[in-house]
């Protein structure tokens, strides 16, 4: 059976849990985080439960000597649910591939040999089941930040994990307006009085069934009329074909600057509702265009710029200092360019379902039946977020 160095043998089959969160940190940042800090927990159910509450506001309550006991205020909690979302991959691997580790890869003429010893790979089931197990880390994390809930009455439909930014309702500040409706037609997105131009940066939101496109990621438009447009990777750049399409969402970026009285805005939602009050976890969650834009805006704050690196949760992260404390800045290749999200990590969990003798995130043999060996990894799992009042998000920020 395939496997890697390090993996766990809690159960009868090889389980990647902890390999899930340490294999690809650079890359997966948040789960990896949030996974060194808790371990991730497990639950036996398909959905998930935990509860939240609100103490009351503090005030001078004065009471007289000798009086009875007060009555009583009882404090309610809210229940907060997700669901875990199956995470699944097949590795298949023939025995002439698995034999001929000699081969190159594209030869020039025969023999078609390389060098001996010169090829890294001595095992090639065992490499294509890291990588496997690289891809469902990638989509954990995505799904952690992006992911949209659903969980269907039957399995007939997939079962969705809700991501941090889906989660977070109060908290919330829109520095542009989302654009619904769009639709598309091979290259073109039809918009009615799209308002774009040549040049402007968007972002979409929702790509529904496109093909080409990234939610989240910065597209530069080539405007046709009033009402269509095709959007490029480049500045002028060849049109990417979406595909027949409805359902497109997206923003066009504010066009304002970030400062640290934004910054600031956010922070102060979070802290009032009870967020980033522990230091070594709060966190600023972006990707490489706000990172590059709070560098920017803190060049010349506080008398100067600073700033330094600690772990988290065996994650190296870049801290900066703010009005609300030194806090975290966590670079995460899959956080929405225009977005800006203040994180408290402690109060975020991975969480696995437990499959009876097999554990959480395993791999086992599949039926033979041809000349390869076939494994498949399987998971599920979902994102516990605690309370949503403790993170932000400010979206439509300039790119």
């Amino acid at each position: 059976m395939a496997g890697i160095t390090g993996l766990a043998t809690t159960f009868d089959l090889p389980n990647y849990a902890g390999e899930l969160f340490a294999l690809t940190p650079s890359d997966t940042p948040f789960l990896s985080a949030i996974g060194g800090l808790t371990g991730g927990r497990m639950t036996t159910g398909t959905e998930f439960e935990w509860q939240t509450y609100d103490l009351r506001d503090p005030s001078q309550r004065t009471r007289l000597e000798g009086a009875t006991a007060p009555t009583a205020e009882e404090r309610v909690r809210a229940n907060a649910r997700n669901v875990v979302q199956v995470h699944q991959e097949k590795v298949s691997v023939s025995y002439t591939k698995q034999a001929t580790m000699g081969m190159l890869a594209t030869p020039g003429a025969a023999p078609f040999r390389s060098v001996d010893g010169s090829n890294p790979v001595s095992n090639e089931l065992d490499w294509q089941v890291a990588q496997a197990l690289k891809s469902i880390a990638l989509d954990v994390n995505y799904s952690f930040i992006n992911g949209t809930f659903s969980n269907p009455t039957t399995n007939a439909t997939a079962r969705r994990t809700r991501g941090l930014l889906a989660a977070i309702s109060t908290n919330r500040i829109a520095k542009a307006t989302t654009v619904t409706g769009a639709t598309a037609a091979t290259d073109t997105v039809t918009s009615t009085a799209h308002g774009l131009v040549d040049g402007d940066k968007i972002v979409f939101t929702n790509t529904s069934t496109a093909t080409g496109i990234t939610a989240g990621r910065i597209y530069f438009v080539d405007q046709i009329d009033a009402n269509t447009f095709k959007v490029s990777t480049s500045s002028g750049g060849a049109a990417i074909t979406l595909g027949t399409v409805t359902g497109i969402a997206y923003v066009k970026p504010w066009a304002t600057a970030l400062t640290p009285d934004h910054v600031s805005d956010l922070l102060q939602l979070a802290y009032d509702n009870g967020g980033i009050s522990e230091q070594e976890t709060a966190t600023l969650l972006v990707n490489s265009a706000q990172r590059r834009a709070l560098t920017k805006a803190f060049a010349s704050a506080y008398g100067q710029f600073q700033e330094t690196s600690r772990t988290v949760g065996g994650v190296a992260v870049d801290t900066i200092i703010t009005d609300f404390g030194t806090l975290n800045v966590m670079m995460d290749r899959h956080a929405p360019q225009d977005t800006l999200t203040v994180v408290s990590l402690e109060q975020c969990s991975p969480v696995f379902l437990n499959v009876p003798g097999k554990g959480v995130m395993f791999e086992e043999p599949l039926a033979k039946t041809g000349a390869s060996d076939e494994v498949q990894l399987y998971g599920e799992i979902g994102l516990e977020y605690g309370n949503e009042r403790a993170h932000a998000a400010m979206t439509g920020l300039k790119v």
